[in-house]
């Protein structure tokens, strides 16, 4: 009987699992399905090079990102900054704690951006929807509570929020709250509650006995309106599919009345990325999609992600987050994490030997909060047998 992963190889397996799946679809993300088999000869079964080959410095959509040959993007880029944040904290984070400390992080400290192939500061390289962060915080001293009130609403929140799942591992409601108040400095709307379902299926997936089912089902419990729905409809289509091939377009067709989008992804719908109670980002319902249609191996499930395009790398940085906390390190192909690791100049393992420390350290500090909670709710309580 194979032994199940203990916590330090679920965080590891998830943050390393995020990156790669961040990686392999970095270099595809924007286009279709047709488009991605069409440049490659078939459908990406690995790391593959950029899009426009040696003209990715001026070819444009993309220029002047080195996307591909392992690149990691702007979701892994925010995903290890917000595991400093947990490491400078210690504890549980709220929205203030990415005003403190998040948004001087991508403001101060120049790291190696691997798309730039360059130090940089990460605000010179992180989206719009995330530089968000800084001219609302930084420079209009908004309550970081509600400083994601007026951002357009995508999945940037999401994409970096396993972190979150993985401090709150095995507790998926914890998850879902925590992610929820440290996503407000960020959105509003379904991109903040995507934050914390994507959070809650992370710590889901830690569960002793967890399955691709079960992770599922505990996302579509938490969720709100249109993310709910959504799941439920992706959830329904998938399983009737193991083969990711099969399942590209009916995905795309489930999530469709959910995505604000449209159905060209590089020119968005007039309505694209507003708040409303309805929709949902596209991109966490069909990670979880491909999960199951992946029966949680990581290859299967990642592959299917980056197969499916539009915005594949933080599809696929989820995908691969959760199927990393399922099943461990040992299920992320080991060739790709060396690949990634070398290309992007990451130790992609720092970060999650940080996260375990951390984890732990909170688990003790909630463990003795609880405790004195409880003390105190019983010397509140009047003793057995005595009227109230």
């Amino acid at each position: 009987m194979t032994p199940k992963p203990t916590l330090e190889e679920r965080i590891t397996g998830s943050l390393v699992g995020a990156a790669v799946g961040d990686a392999l679809g970095g270099a595809v993300e924007g286009y279709a399905p047709d488009r991605i088999a069409e440049r490659h000869g078939g459908r990406v079964t690995g790391i593959v090079g950029p899009w426009n080959g040696d003209e990715w410095r001026t070819a444009r959509p993309i220029a002047p990102y080195h996307k591909g040959d392992g690149h990691v993007t702007d979701d892994t880029l925010m995903t290890h900054a917000l595991v400093r944040v947990y490491d400078a904290v210690r504890d549980h984070l709220d929205a203030y704690a990415v005003a403190d400390h998040l948004v001087p992080d991508l403001l101060s400290t120049p790291r190696w951006i691997p798309e730039l192939e360059a130090e940089a500061l990460p605000l010179q390289r992180i989206f719009l929807a995330e530089k968000w962060l800084v001219a609302r915080i930084h420079y209009g001293h908004v309550d970081p509570r509600e400083a994601g009130t007026g951002n357009i609403v995508n999945c940037g929140a999401a994409m970096y929020m396993a972190p979150v799942g993985l401090v709150n591992a095995a507790n998926p409601p914890a998850a879902y709250a925590e992610a929820v108040d440290v996503a407000g400095a960020h959105q509003s709307s379904y991109g903040r509650e995507a934050a914390g379902v994507f959070a809650a299926a992370v710590a889901a997936a830690c569960l002793p006995g967890a399955t691709p089912s079960s992770v599922v089902d505990e996302a579509i419990r938490l969720a709100k309106d249109g993310t709910r729905s959504a799941i439920e409809a992706v959830a329904e289509v998938a399983v009737r599919h193991t083969d990711f091939e099969s399942a590209l377009r009916p995905l795309r067709e489930a999530v469709a009345p959910f995505d604000t989008v449209g159905p060209d992804y590089r020119s968005p719908s007039l309505g694209a990325r507003r708040p409303s109670r309805l929709h949902a980002i596209e991109e966490l319902p069909i990670a979880l999609g491909m999960l199951l249609v992946g029966e949680g191996d990581y290859r299967r499930t990642v592959l299917g992600a980056v197969n499916y395009g539009r915005d594949c790398d933080s599809i696929a940085t989820m995908a691969g987050a959760i199927a990393g906390a399922l099943h461990g390190e040992a299920a992320v192909p080991a060739e790709w994490a060396k690949q990634v690791a070398e290309a992007s100049r990451l130790d992609l393992h720092a970060p999650a030997v940080v996260l375990a420390d951390v984890a732990h350290e909170v688990f003790t500090l909630d463990t003795a909060r609880r405790r004195a909670h409880e003390r105190a709710f019983v010397a509140l309580s009047p003793a057995p047998g005595v009227p109230r």
